[in-house]
């Protein structure tokens, strides 16, 4: 997906509850295609705009893995302090 579409995305998912500023997303975006995280690539998008795509990588989903469990790991454990109130 291009930068514009994946935040449209991740806003749709949450049912609005995240929206993230351009101003954060493509500084992040830039961030993850430095460590190895994410490609990108140049194309047309629909509207016939040239546009940067970007996609998982390998490395990427492995720390997709990692960052997965560590956060469920963490949310449980909130989770737990919650309960204890």
């Amino acid at each position: 997906m291009h930068g514009w579409a994946i935040s449209q995305r991740i806003q749709q998912v949450t049912d609005d509850v995240v929206q993230i500023p351009q101003g954060s997303l493509y500084p992040a975006l830039h961030r993850l295609e430095r460590r190895g995280w994410i490609a990108a690539s140049w194309s047309t998008s629909t509207n016939n705009r040239r546009a940067k795509y970007y996609r998982l990588t390998a490395a990427g989903k492995k720390n997709l893995e990692r960052e997965t469990s560590d956060w469920q790991i963490l949310a449980e454990a909130v989770a737990r302090v919650l309960k204890t109130c």
